[in-house]
């Protein structure tokens, strides 16, 4: 089992089934899944920024990394 896996496991289902319970219930998952992924593309976000300038090989390595993912996701150009 993978993060992913684990994630959408203690989340639970997030899509509309059309009924009026069930739907309550995904769309407070929905709402959890989406505070999780902003909290985690800021962290992405912060090593990106915070580490930009840096002479370091592994520390720019990492925010080059981030920083083409934000661009790959459209976060930034």
């Amino acid at each position: 089992m993978n993060v992913y896996e684990v994630v959408k496991k203690l989340i639970g289902p997030i899509r509309p089934i059309g009924e009026t319970n069930t739907d309550n219930i995904n769309f407070e998952n929905l709402r959890v899944m989406t505070e999780l992924v902003d909290k985690l593309l800021a962290d992405i976000d912060d090593v990106g920024y915070s580490y930009k300038d840096n002479c370091q090989f592994t520390m720019k390595r990492a925010s080059n990394f981030a920083r083409n993912f934000q661009t790959d996701i459209g976060i930034i150009e």
